[in-house]
């Protein structure tokens, strides 16, 4: 088999990170990604190489887009906590303060720390629900602010993984008058120069890349999971392809929806692993990243059943997914992408692909990218 061309830059000691890169189109049959390295505030690694699509007839090009599902969650993090820098929420908030008929069923005190790391027990619709009424903002936010906790708001943590989108651009929403995709371009994307949508207009369909759906999976065996489980993970049941339509990529879902480049998602946490700057201006204090992560709960997750560390939207670094230094943290997608920083080092990595691996967390081929760029230090 031909080698897949490899495209972009390497900066000298780097030169792993690209081999690496270059070997999942070999070994794990990679189709089309990118992979993408700030240090210390300067790019020092931007690749992209094979396909957009299954067909194999259109090239991935440096400025291909892709959906990278729960990476996408960092992104709807930082607009959280650019929020609570201008003073117009925090994060000991009640939620309810910001958006009354959340109060219902109990849940009056669920603060927006709370909400932001999975405790608020609305871990899934509680009524079936399509991917198309995932999408449908308005609905799903009057249904979840109507809806009974699974547990004791604030007892324990239980992954959101779609619904903690909609909670957090409704509370944006409310807060800003906005909604999270038009404040994240406006006051993320266009001012800096970061290359992703929550809400891809279908002017931008012609670069989005075609997602694959894993060949084999690792999801739990349906019979087994729990009631939080049932909810979280199957309620739409999971659908790779349904990205490839425009119903999907024109939602703004900053739990799942996000398209975007491997170089987009580094440059933004090459902001949040320094000073909170891109190319001198500020994108958030200091103080911000330390109040956007700083850990709200940690254990076991009632949903991924495995030890989690939470921020206020952000994944803490445990049991190395993130690199050696738990000072790191970041948010990883359903099939292989993810967005992380490391403060200790100054790092900003990201990779970006659309044939989906067979993990809900963790992948091979994103974890062999993390430990090169390590090597490359």
């Amino acid at each position: 088999m031909a080698s897949t061309e490899i495209h972009g830059s390497c900066r000298k000691g780097f030169e792993g990170v690209r081999e690496v890169f270059a070997a999942n189109f070999s070994t794990p049959g990679e189709v089309g990604a990118s992979a993408a390295v700030i240090w210390k505030g300067e790019p020092v690694v931007d690749l992209w190489a094979g396909h957009a699509d299954a067909a194999g007839a259109k090239h991935w090009q440096r400025d291909t887009l892709a959906n990278v599902w729960s990476t996408t969650k960092g992104m709807g993090a930082l607009v959280c906590g650019m929020l609570a820098e201008r003073g117009l929420m925090s994060y000991e908030d009640k939620v309810s303060k910001h958006w009354p008929e959340f109060a219902a069923k109990g849940k009056g005190d669920i603060t927006v720390g709370q909400m932001l790391s999975h405790q608020a027990g609305l871990c899934g619709p509680s009524v079936p629900t399509t991917a198309e009424e995932i999408c449908n903002h308005a609905l799903m936010a009057e249904r979840l602010a109507a809806q009974a906790p699974l547990w004791t708001p604030g007892s324990r943590s239980g992954y959101h993984a779609l619904t903690v989108g909609i909670l957090a651009g409704e509370l944006v929403r409310r807060v800003s008058g906005k909604t999270i995709g038009t404040f994240f371009r406006e006051e993320v994307a266009e001012p800096f120069g970061v290359d992703f949508f929550i809400g891809l207009p279908a002017s931008e369909d012609g670069r989005v890349a075609e997602m694959i759906p894993a060949k084999t999976s690792n999801m739990p065996d349906p019979s087994t999971l729990n009631a939080s489980q049932m909810l979280a993970l199957g309620n739409p049941a999971p659908d790779a392809r349904v990205p490839n339509e425009r119903f999907w990529r024109g939602a703004e879902l900053s739990s799942a929806n996000g398209q975007g480049t491997a170089s987009a998602i580094a440059r933004v946490y090459g902001a949040l692993a320094t000073d909170g700057t891109i190319d001198g201006k500020r994108l958030v204090k200091p103080e911000t990243i330390r109040a956007m992560t700083k850990l709200q709960i940690e254990g076991h997750d009632e949903v991924l059943a495995m030890p989690a560390r939470w921020g206020a939207g952000y994944i803490l670094n445990v049991g190395g997914l993130y690199g050696p230094n738990d000072e790191a943290f970041g948010h990883s997608g359903w099939g292989g992408s993810f967005g992380m920083a490391d403060p200790k080092t100054g790092l900003g990595i990201a990779y970006v692909m659309n044939q989906m691996g067979p993990d809900l967390a963790g992948d091979a081929r994103a974890n062999a990218i993390i430990a090169a760029v390590y090597a490359s230090l």
